[in-house]
């Protein structure tokens, strides 16, 4: 069996690359500005991780059965994975939010070049993961009939 026909992998990796390109689209609606970065980095909406990790786990639910300790398995990975998104990695942007103000005002009142600012975009708010997982879970679902 090749890698191409594992269903459960296909409906992850195309849930990130999906979730990573129309990043450009919704920011360029939501913000009326282009950033192609969004496509490449972390953070916006939605959570590619989350899309990710949900299309996974309900391919395997189709693929090996919900009851399947495979399945409970990837549903504890994808809990994790967006609680670690919309907590933890959230958190930390706001700290380097935080630092890169502080950092600007020292460096103001010395008269002296800022150092490189730290990546705020790191994490994502509730509704980022929300619309994440239900962005992988329907990919997954699509890819089924491909797969069937």
């Amino acid at each position: 069996m090749s890698v191409i026909h594992n269903y459960p992998l296909v409906a992850g990796l195309t849930a990130i690359i999906i979730a990573q390109i129309i990043k450009v689209p919704i920011y360029l609606i939501t913000h009326r500005t282009m950033d192609f970065k969004l496509a490449f980095g972390t953070g916006g909406m939605p959570s590619s991780h989350s899309a990710a990790v949900t299309a996974l786990s309900t391919a395997v639910g189709i693929k090996e059965g919900f009851e399947s300790s495979m399945f409970a398995i990837a549903c504890m990975v994808a809990v994790i994975t967006m609680y670690d998104a919309a907590g933890i990695r959230r958190h930390a942007g706001e700290h380097a939010s935080i630092l890169n103000r502080i950092a600007k005002k020292l460096s103001m009142q010395r008269h002296e070049k800022v150092d490189p600012m730290l990546k705020e975009m790191l994490g994502h708010r509730p509704i980022e993961v929300f619309v994440g997982a239900l962005f992988g879970i329907g990919i997954s679902i699509l890819l089924q009939y491909a797969y069937s």
